[in-house]
């Protein structure tokens, strides 16, 4: 098997393998250019997300910086998606994210491990697992998403938390490891902030 073949199949593979590398490098210069565009350039700033991105759905917006080591190659937006400052996506699997979903400042979501073993580790070798995220997720700032994990819709994540295990839909999940505080519920439709209510009446 080729090192592409093992990183795809999940299996520890070599990284530095020169066909690995010489894509990487092109798709490195693509996010290069998106991160030095100017903020009046909206349109320059989706062309060149349609290019980096595995594939990005209407209405997406990164804020520069984006950092990403295949420059977004393995990244999958689905519709509306938002990503605030410094969002850094280690993409060498794929990372899936549903409509509507929303990265607050500085998240880390990475698809890459390596071995524990240090005989592997000193040589570079490494493996991958994919991750997904669903829709309506808010992820909070710092938040850091490990290798495998899947977010369920409407989830909140808190920020500052570390994901290193699944975390089911429609929940408020937080903390080092992330766990699961409370679902969404109807109080939460009453208050947004403390004992704040939510004016509805005035909202679109």
């Amino acid at each position: 098997m080729t090192q592409r073949e093992r990183m795809e199949a999940g299996l520890v593979y070599d990284p530095r393998n020169e066909e690995l590398r010489e894509e990487q490098q092109m798709r490195l210069e693509k996010m290069y250019d998106f991160n030095a565009t100017r903020p009046s350039e909206d349109e320059k700033r989706r062309k060149l997300m349609k290019e980096m991105l595995g594939s990005v759905g209407n209405g997406c917006y990164i804020e520069p910086p984006f950092r990403a080591n295949w420059g977004g190659k393995n990244l999958f937006f689905g519709n509306h998606v938002y990503a605030n400052f410094n969002l850094t996506c280690v993409d060498d699997a794929a990372i899936y994210v549903g409509d509507n979903t929303m990265f607050a400042p500085n998240v880390v979501i990475t698809t890459t491990n390596h071995t524990i073993i240090p005989e592997l580790r000193e040589k570079q070798y490494q493996y991958v697992r994919p991750v997904h995220i669903g829709k309506n997720v808010w992820i909070g700032s710092g938040a850091v998403i490990l290798p495998g994990v899947t977010i369920g819709d409407n989830t909140v994540i808190g920020a500052g938390s570390i994901v290193t295990k699944d975390i089911p839909a429609n929940v408020v999940a937080v903390g080092n490891p992330c766990r699961v505080l409370r679902e969404i519920g109807e109080k939460d439709r009453e208050f947004f902030y403390k004992n704040e209510r939510i004016d509805w009446e005035n909202l679109r």
